[in-house]
């Protein structure tokens, strides 16, 4: 993950605008401007880290807000701290020397974001463990935070997960609301054929077996199983193997850690799970301040 580009720098900016960071009454009102600290930042639960980059990236972004000369500081970890690393209950994350007033202007962003993310990276830790010796590979969908969507999908990545469609432009999935509108499967399915840009395989979202033979009969490149029961995943696995052509298979919709396996048992390739990013609990982790 790149936390200097763009776009993730207008998502820091945004955060720390939103919380008036710069405009930190309490700590203009009571801390010396010239103090210097230390933080020490910890996991207070067992956890999967995802997000650690941008912490030192807040800061950066602090400063180009504050528009001020801001003393030197440094972001420093343990070598075998990093993004994607199973942490402990009380290990140090990471240790942050700043200004004082800084650290305490942009504790509640730095918090907020490692804590998100890396609830999303350690739940999805959970899924892809829970799948482990089948085929089948977890997946996220588009259920994220509004303008979260980078940092969301990159957490899953973090977690070893991989990411579903990152928007809407990439890559062709029919639903149950362009099959109604369109007419049906077959409507839908010749209609995009027609109109698909470039080569992105057409994902259709069935959710019985009938509309699954529908789907293998008008052109589905990928076939997206909802809500089926796991005797009916397997039973469209069965048939998708007698197809002519390889057809990759899906399956959504009411899937959790207690039943994920047995779905993945049925030989799917890909499970998603909008979970991943909508329901994640944030980890519990806090920023500890000392003088310097």
């Amino acid at each position: 993950m790149d936390f200097n580009s763009r776009r993730i720098t207008a998502i820091l900016e945004n955060a720390l605008l939103e919380d008036r960071a710069t405009r930190d009454a309490t700590s203009y009102a009571c801390i010396d401007p010239n103090q210097r600290a230390v933080g020490t930042i910890l996991a207070k639960q067992d956890c999967v880290l995802a997000g650690i980059g941008a912490a030192a990236r807040i800061l950066d972004v602090f400063a180009m807000l504050d528009g001020a000369v801001v003393s030197h500081y440094e972001v420093t970890s343990h070598p075998e701290i990093f993004d994607g690393v199973r942490l402990h209950r009380g290990q140090q994350i990471a240790v942050v020397r700043h200004n004082a007033r800084v650290i305490l202007s942009c504790e509640r962003v730095i918090l907020n974001l490692l804590q998100r993310l890396s609830g999303i990276a350690t739940l999805t830790r959970k899924f892809v463990e829970a799948v482990g010796g089948t085929k089948a590979t977890i997946l996220d969908t588009r259920k994220t935070a509004p303008g979260l969507r980078m940092l969301d999908k990159y957490a899953v990545r973090c977690g070893g997960g991989q990411n579903h469609r990152l928007d809407l432009s990439d890559g062709v999935l029919i639903k149950n609301n362009h099959i109604a509108l369109a007419g049906g499967i077959k409507n839908a399915l010749e209609r995009a054929h027609r109109n698909r840009r470039g080569t992105q395989p057409l994902e259709v979202e069935v959710r019985t077996l009938a509309e699954l033979e529908d789907a293998l009969a008008f052109g589905a490149e990928a076939i997206l199983l909802d809500n089926m029961t796991v005797a009916d995943v397997r039973t469209a696995v069965e048939r998708c193997a007698k197809a002519d052509r390889r057809i990759p298979l899906e399956s959504s919709g009411g899937i959790n850690l207690e039943n994920v396996r047995a779905y993945a048992e049925t030989g799917v390739d890909f499970i998603s799970v909008g979970a991943l990013t909508h329901s994640a609990p944030a980890v519990d982790m806090s920023l500890r301040i000392a003088p310097a």
